[in-house]
């Protein structure tokens, strides 16, 4: 079997991947960059609508969960957004910022991918894709990778498997596997910004206003997000759902303020004193789409003028409006999710530069450790930081 030795071996070529390949050679280290599949970087192409939401100005520390929620401190403040956004300009991407900070490629996803391969092409980065893994141990200070066709030697192995999300575009549980055999812990992975489902009558109820959309805030807890809702034939998506699921735990209610910033208890019984002729579904219709409207007065029962609809009704139908309780059944899964939460245990891991503590030479980066963003950029921007801070370092 053929036997080849490099400084770095780099498992996973999707952003993490990809980008810690380009840094790593570029310090003139030899970097062996693969990949089980030969199609690379799914998750780059398909994100943003294909346009690739590549991260964001406002990422801070507070925009990630972890079970240690300092652990990205350190590479965040490492590598920003205006490093990688200096890199997009380089190359003579344009780009555009959507809202809240999210910046977006004009054209398409895929020139992050030719730019990061490009990158890696300049730095000499050797790729290997189609390539699967037989196995991984390590004797002395050098670890052995093994395929079907050939063994690679490395002093540094930096693993950017990612997630379980998605899997029709490749994701799988390897880089959990690695971090146990080398004696990490796994946080234990769920989806993550995944649509929510439901059973009962609410499934009927959001098949009913599929496609209906407002801005809603969506809370659990102490997290709240007010960046858009959507009922869809399944349950509810949209941004402040997508945000939400990462926080929620299930068998419990999330929290919807379907009219933010008024209190529909009060404007209800107000309403019925200035126009007590006014039906109520329309009296609704001023403040939510009428079918939604429809819904609610026959899902509270109730209907007719507010005239003749009591002061307690109706501040109890406006108290609802303003905190719907919501029980999901669950999420789509993996199947839509578009992170992990969870993931290698950030106990186990130097900040500084993504090493394991109980293995030394082994690297974990982007979203395959426990440090999930929240929408809008800000796990690319992990991907970019935690790379950056091993291949650094590497």
């Amino acid at each position: 079997m053929k036997q080849q030795h490099k400084d770095v071996v780099i498992i996973g070529a999707g952003a993490a991947g990809l980008f810690g390949a380009s840094i790593a050679a570029a310090r003139g280290k030899s970097v062996v960059l693969m990949d089980h599949r030969k199609k690379i970087a799914e998750k780059i192409r398909i994100s943003g609508g294909g346009r690739c939401n590549f991260t964001n100005i406002h990422c801070r520390p507070e925009h990630f969960i972890s079970n240690n929620p300092h652990f990205v401190k350190s590479a965040l403040a490492g590598y920003r957004p205006a490093d990688f956004i200096q890199l997009v300009e380089r190359y003579g991407i344009h780009y555009h910022e959507k809202k809240l900070g999210q910046l977006f490629c004009d054209n398409s996803a895929e020139e992050i991918i030719d730019m990061l391969l490009a990158e890696c092409r300049a730095a000499k980065v050797e790729m290997a894709f189609g390539t699967p893994i037989k196995a991984i141990t390590k004797t002395g200070d050098h670890f052995t990778i093994t395929t079907e066709h050939h063994n690679l030697s490395a002093p540094s192995v930096m693993i950017a498997t990612g997630g379980l999300s998605i899997p029709k575009i490749g994701a799988t549980g390897f880089g959990y596997d690695i971090a146990k055999q080398f004696g990490m812990a796994i946080i234990a992975p769920k989806p993550a910004l995944v649509p929510m489902t439901f059973t009962d009558a609410l499934k009927t109820l959001c098949a009913e206003l599929s496609g209906l959309s407002l801005d809603a805030i969506v809370g659990f807890g102490n997290a709240r997000f007010a960046e858009g809702l959507l009922f869809s034939h399944r349950g509810l998506t949209g941004p402040s759902i997508l945000q939400i699921s990462s926080y929620w735990r299930e068998g419990e209610a999330i929290n919807i303020d379907l009219i933010p910033g008024i209190n529909m208890g009060e404007e209800l019984v107000k309403a019925k004193h200035a126009h007590p002729k006014q039906v109520l579904q329309t009296h609704l219709s001023h403040f939510l789409p009428k079918r939604l409207a429809g819904e609610l007065c026959a899902l509270y029962q109730l209907s007719g003028r507010l005239a003749d609809i009591p002061n307690k009704a109706l501040s109890v139908m406006g108290e609802a409006i303003n905190a719907w309780r919501v029980k999901p059944a669950g999420t789509e899964g993996y199947r839509t999710a578009e992170v992990t939460l969870g993931g290698v245990d950030t106990a186990n891991l130097s900040s500084r530069d993504m090493q394991s503590k109980t293995c030394s030479g082994l690297y974990f980066i982007g979203e395959v450790v426990d440090v999930t963003g929240h929408l809008g950029g800000h796990n690319f921007q992990w991907a970019w930081s935690s790379a950056y801070a091993a291949a650094s370092h590497v």
